[in-house]
């Protein structure tokens, strides 16, 4: 696969690969864009001093370039979501 605006592939970095069982890693999401939002993936979550932890180490969902668009996709969503609610506290 070639490097891109949609698709990026870093095999000199030193956590490559940080995810098994992936071909083609994408790492233009290399820390995903939907941590704080509510992702598409499928995080673990688990409990730490009494605080919520949201886990995504076995999430491979931003690093598989089908998923660029769907990712895009929900942060759009999110960002709609804010400027929506925004104009509801004016």
């Amino acid at each position: 696969m070639e490097n891109s605006s949609r698709y990026f592939e870093n095999r000199d970095c030193k956590y490559y690969p940080c995810h098994e069982g992936i071909e083609h890693m994408n790492c233009l999401f290399c820390y995903c864009p939907l941590y704080l939002g509510e992702c598409i993936g499928n995080p673990r979550f688990y409990e730490k001093n009494g605080r919520q932890i949201k886990d995504c180490t076995y999430c491979t969902v931003p690093h598989r370039a089908e998923n660029y668009d769907k990712v895009l996709a929900r942060l759009r969503e999110l960002i709609t979501q804010k400027r929506w609610k925004e104009k509801e506290d004016e």
